[in-house]
């Protein structure tokens, strides 16, 4: 692999890595090359994003290095945050919910393992929005955050209770991810329609 590749090898992992980061040694082994030769397009990455005054930094927090936003730019964060036209969800982010609201009480690794995705970001916008929250810890090792939909869900959605969620087929026999997110979708749907009728 050339140095150029490796760089973007790596600009590519720290990206897929999101808040978690990755060590120089995890960078080293995924792509088969020495921990000093990753150290060094690590650092250069880092300086590539510096001199060129992008958007993004590489940042090292606790050991591992990741990519963050610039906090000068943080109000316009906000401002996108708070946007009215920020209402629609994203696909991972109604798959998630989708798979929170009918396996509820769930951990976000429950979630992972079922997406096949880390969902730590649609989580957080989730609760952002207000249509989840933690309800609790798993009796598991590191006792994990258990997350449940919250009353705004039902009301966004224009349900009374959970019970009204519609009924996927055949539920109980296999990890009908599609078929929830589908469901949601023409809930939502539905939902705006009499949204745009009322108004």
């Amino acid at each position: 692999m050339d140095y150029k590749t490796l760089k973007s090898v790596i600009e590519g992992l720290l990206f897929l890595s999101g808040d978690e980061g990755l060590s120089v040694r995890q960078i080293a082994e995924i792509t088969e090359q020495r921990p000093e030769l990753a150290a060094g397009a690590l650092e250069e990455l880092r300086e590539d994003y510096s001199l060129q005054e992008r958007g993004l930094q590489v940042v090292q927090i606790a050991g591992n290095y990741r990519l963050a936003t610039l906090p000068e730019h943080a109000p316009y964060f906000e401002r996108l945050a708070y946007s009215p036209s920020r209402s629609t969800l994203s696909q991972a982010a109604l798959e998630t919910l989708a798979i929170i609201a009918y396996r509820q009480p769930i951990t976000r690794v429950e979630i992972e393992e079922i997406r096949g995705v880390k969902s730590e970001r649609a989580i957080h916008t989730l609760s952002n929005k207000d249509l989840i929250q933690e309800v609790g810890r798993a009796e598991a090792v590191g006792r994990p955050i258990l997350y449940g939909t919250t009353k705004s869900f039902l009301d966004s959605f224009g349900l009374a209770s959970l019970k009204e969620l519609p009924e996927p087929a055949n539920f109980e026999l296999t990890d009908n991810l599609e078929e929830e997110t589908q469901l949601l979708f023409s809930k939502l749907d539905q939902q705006m329609t009499f949204e745009d009728m009322d108004s």
